[in-house]
């Protein structure tokens, strides 16, 4: 059975136009992983396509929101799948292959009759199809330049213009011979890499961006150029996005977070502001007041045209997540870790609550302490930092607590010891005191990155896990080994069951091993995933169910006694790194290297 997907926090802001303002005003459409996400911009509920198996390369929407189309990249040598969705009913209508490798740019004619897509530079090829039959009317080559958007004329259904690295087409579709012939724009001397077009509402004239960070006006009806600007001070690190504005004006997006509004006339620059993150959509609402602005860092804002005043309205993860750990018995709020910083997040709402950074460092794992009064993270530096959980204050750090960085962590039940394992395949207690912070032991026997720490409930036995195919109890009072478990794979979690009398483990050779933890003998063996390794696993309380997830990217819940799958979760389009239990078994959260944050029903 497949599992409810209740919430996502996250954003592909690397999609380029991926965020998208649905003509209704009330819905913001975007990708994120291999799941397009539908949220009501009030009320905030969320709604899901699911129906790609990779990562959403592009999207775009039909002049009056009825159809939705997804493109998606693959692996070299398949064919990438475009979907044609019905908004209404949120169901797919059609689902195409022809392209290899990638979709880069999709576009639906004025009328909603057709869809243009635009396959990737392994691929070149442009395909115009049917709406109503998906079949594949006409399909051209658009030569060795790789192509980077295709659109649609604004009242014509059979025009349409590509943007490549040094060339611009218009071409022109005739259905009725299925041939598309095209005319390339004469730019003169100019040489620019074009990525990005706007054309204007009567199909006379079009800007186009260039990486090189000017905007050139080119006139269609003779395919000439006509003008660039602005002619001071050129837009940095390129033109990401365009948008025209009811009145002529033109918003520009560069890839240095500057956005810009231009007036019509000269191409000077009115007024500009600056957010976080290269500038990668521009979707303005019905009236041409406000638009929102999705950038590189995967923040969504929300800006007024008059005075580009940003608003912050989304915030997420941009790179890979690490860990994520609720604090002790409380639900509301969860942590996640990822390059350079910790976020706090509510939820509930799914906002963040706060967020820690340490630059041009990764953070490997988090926790809080068990009382509450502290977050407790371990970083690639060696040390170990404990912040206060609502301000995110530095309390203290452990300097040097494990050469070439802390790897897994875990406070004890009276919040005056702590247990960390580092990439060498130390393990070591740490007493915390008032003031100080001392450690108690360092014990050495694992060869390999310690990958997971767990205590058992009276908080005298710990085990962890390593990369060099072993497991070890250990006694905390004498600081002794107790037992070992070993296996020829790199060991990625350990975990307790709720009754202390089992381990349950996982790693690289992608099986589920169930150990008695009196003899360390192996008791039962699954086969956690069929492709690849198992990174994680999360119990819960009860002790009948468990929850693994890996390189499959599929999230998995099982039966403890039977050890077989019950429900399966599909949104991923990256390794799940992490995956946890909220405290009050409602809810099952995982983490990937996409930088998503996937909150599932369970309960």
């Amino acid at each position: 059975m497949e599992l409810e997907l209740g919430a996502v926090i996250g954003f592909s802001g690397q999609v380029i136009q991926g965020l998208i303002l649905h003509p209704d005003n009330e819905h913001l459409i975007y990708p994120l992983g291999s799941t397009i996400v539908i949220r009501h911009v009030v009320s905030r509920t969320q709604s899901f396509l699911r129906g790609h198996d990779q990562k959403v390369s592009c999207i775009t929407l039909s002049k009056s929101g009825t159809y939705l189309a997804s493109g998606q990249q693959t692996h070299m040598g398949f064919q990438a799948e475009i979907i044609i969705w019905n908004f209404a009913n949120r169901t797919s209508h059609q689902r195409m292959k022809l392209h290899k490798v990638l979709i880069q740019s999709l576009s639906f004619s004025c009328d909603e009759s057709y869809l243009a897509s635009l396959g990737g530079q392994d691929d070149n090829l442009l395909i115009i199809w049917e709406v109503s039959t998906g079949r594949g009317f006409c399909s051209t080559s658009i030569g060795h330049d790789p192509g980077y958007e295709v659109k649609f004329y604004n009242n014509s259904n059979n025009k349409l213009i590509t943007v490549q690295n040094l060339n611009v087409k218009i071409w022109e579709a005739d259905y009725i011979a299925k041939k598309v012939n095209f005319t390339s724009i004469n730019l003169g001397n100019l040489k620019r890499q074009i990525t990005s077009i706007a054309i204007d509402p009567t199909d006379t004239f079009t800007y186009v961006g260039t990486r090189t960070g000017d905007i050139l006006e080119l006139n269609l009806e003779r395919a000439l150029y006509k003008r660039s600007g602005p002619a001071k001070k050129l837009f940095s690190q390129g033109v990401q996005c365009l948008s025209l504005m009811g009145n002529g004006d033109l918003l520009v997006g560069a890839g240095d977070g500057t956005i810009a509004k231009l007036a019509s006339q000269n191409l000077q620059i009115k007024c500009q502001s600056q957010v976080l993150g290269s500038v990668s959509s521009l979707s303005l609402t019905n009236d041409h007041t406000h638009f929102f602005l999705g950038t590189s860092q995967s923040n969504i804002y929300l800006l007024d045209t008059d005075q580009l005043k940003p608003e912050l309205r989304n915030t997420c993860h941009y790179e890979k997540i690490n860990d994520v750990a609720f604090p002790f018995n409380y639900s509301d709020v969860f942590a996640t870790c990822s390059l350079n910083d910790i976020r706090v997040w509510n939820a509930k709402n799914r906002q963040e609550l706060l967020r820690i950074q340490v630059p041009n460092l990764e953070c490997h794992c988090v926790c809080f302490s068990v009382d509450g009064k502290s977050i407790l993270s371990g970083w690639n530096d060696g040390k170990l930092r404990v912040f206060l959980p609502q301000s995110g204050k530095l309390m203290y750090v452990i300097n040097d607590a494990h050469r070439h960085g802390v790897t897994g962590l875990i406070g004890t039940i009276d919040s005056q010891r702590i247990v960390s394992g580092g990439m060498e395949g130390e393990v070591r207690i740490w007493r915390i005191g008032k003031q100080t912070q001392t450690m108690e032991a360092s014990m050495k026997e694992h060869r390999g990155r310690v990958w997971a720490i767990q205590l058992n409930k009276t908080n005298d036995l710990a085990v962890s896990a390593s990369s060099d195919g072993s497991c070890i109890v250990w006694d905390l009072k004498t600081h002794t080994r107790l037992t070992c478990l070993f296996e020829s794979t790199m060991f990625k979690q350990v975990l307790y069951h709720p009754d202390e009398s089992q381990l349950i483990t996982t790693g690289s050779d992608r099986k589920i091993t169930y150990w008695d933890t009196f003899d360390g003998q192996a008791i039962r063996m699954l086969d956690g995933s069929e492709e690849g390794e198992v990174n994680t696993l999360a119990i819960n309380r009860e002790g009948n169910h468990f929850a693994s997830g890996g390189e499959d990217q599929i999230v998995k819940v099982w039966s403890y006694d039977e050890g077989i799958v019950l429900f399966e979760g599909i949104g991923h389009s990256s390794t799940i790194l992490k995956i946890t239990y909220s405290p009050d078994q409602k809810n099952l959260v995982s983490v990937g290297a996409e930088g998503a944050i996937f909150i599932w029903n369970i309960a």
